[in-house]
């Protein structure tokens, strides 16, 4: 099983936590709300231990966002709520006066929106300490069960899952958001590569 050091690992959080705080903002912004999102905690799973954490902890269909990236090293990243919460973020993002029939209408489209800026916010903490510039795809929407979203062995990401969990306080609103980056053995080396560079360049 792949492992970080403590340090390594504390540096790993530190990092993403500076990603989530601009994610944050972002979306104060665009709810027209205090948003406050929890430090990241991180996880390395293989796929099917985290679709069964998943499953045990939600018990339902899960709405997510996935993109591609490429460039410092590749990874499939997937933004995941519950799939009742999406609802929620879209009357947030929207507005309270809109039937449901208008929110399903552009749940897809606000939920992409989301996960970009949650997802972008994320890879760009990496995209730094890897000091290369990280290429993303468009935002893709998925609904399905967590077995569903992380898809089946045999396909290109057979690797670990690096799951952060984050919960999202919006005003009274507690929506638990997970990320999580698909990595072959080739870019979580890669990954622990860069986060030791990291550690060097605060050390002097």
């Amino acid at each position: 099983m792949f492992q970080l050091t403590e340090l390594q690992h504390d540096a790993l959080v530190e990092l993403f936590n500076q990603g989530v705080g601009q994610a944050a903002s972002a979306m104060s912004q665009i709810v027209n709300e205090e948003v406050a999102m929890s430090v990241p905690s991180i996880l390395f799973q293989t796929r099917a231990e985290c679709a069964r954490t998943l499953a045990n902890k939600e018990g339902r269909r899960i709405c997510a966002i996935t993109q591609h990236y490429s460039g410092a090293f590749n990874t499939e990243a997937i933004l995941m709520f519950p799939e009742e919460k999406s609802f929620e973020i879209v009357r947030l993002m929207v507005g309270q006066s809109l039937p449901m029939e208008a929110l399903s209408e552009m749940e897809q489209e606000a939920m992409s929106e989301i996960g970009n800026i949650i997802l972008n916010s994320c890879m760009s903490t990496l995209a730094n300490i890897a000091g290369r510039e990280l290429e993303g795809s468009l935002p893709v929407y998925h609904v399905g069960t967590s077995d569903q979203i992380l898809g089946t062995p045999g396909s290109q990401w057979d690797g670990l899952v690096l799951t952060l969990k984050i919960d999202f306080n919006i005003e009274r609103h507690q929506i638990h958001g997970y990320v999580a980056f698909l990595l072959d053995l080739s870019a979580l080396q890669d990954l622990r590569q860069y986060i030791d560079g990291y550690l060097a360049r605060l050390t002097g």
